[in-house]
């Protein structure tokens, strides 16, 4: 469980879902307007329905937005799907950050999986420059392009201020 932040204005934008383009300045601090609760709402079902399309494994899926904060709860499959979740929410526009309450369900046989790092691209960074960042070695590229599947498509298509996983290996 923790809070984690990304680029409000980076990431993919859910037909609509960029708030930071739609919405309005606030008149004062006061509590969210009718039109603001609808927009966080329907925001927040695009979000899920982006989790389920993905086919990332959680139980009882449950995210809340909160103006460019999402909340998630649910029970995630592995360690490893909690994080994607993570990340599918937070790389889409308009979401500064992702506030974890899901859990991992309980694996009799094994060990729990070990947490990934979390690393924001950079202008001028490719899987094999992480690589050798992170495993010392650019060949390893793939290993980062596996964790993140399925938000990932192809390697060479990564973006300034996208997050993605980077676990460790063995």
């Amino acid at each position: 469980m923790g809070l984690f932040s990304f680029l409000k204005n980076a990431g993919a934008s859910l037909l609509g879902g960029n708030k930071a383009e739609t919405k309005t300045t606030p008149v004062t601090p006061a509590a969210p307007s009718a039109l603001e609760q609808l927009e966080n709402a329907q925001l927040a079902m695009r979000l899920t329905n982006h989790v389920v399309a993905l086919g990332l494994k959680v139980e009882n899926l449950n995210i809340v937005v909160d103006d460019d904060k999402a909340t998630i709860t649910g029970e995630a499959a592995s360690q490893s799907e909690k994080e994607k979740v993570i990340l599918a929410v937070g790389n889409v526009a308009g979401i500064a950050s992702v506030d974890d309450w899901m859990t991992v369900a309980a694996a009799e046989e094994t060990a729990p999986e070990p947490e990934a790092v979390f690393y924001t691209v950079v202008k001028g960074d490719t899987l094999s420059k992480i690589a050798k960042e992170h495993y010392g070695n650019a060949m390893k590229y793939p290993t980062i392009f596996e964790a993140n599947k399925p938000m990932l498509k192809d390697a060479d298509h990564i973006y300034p201020g996208q997050v993605l996983r980077i676990p460790p290996i063995a």
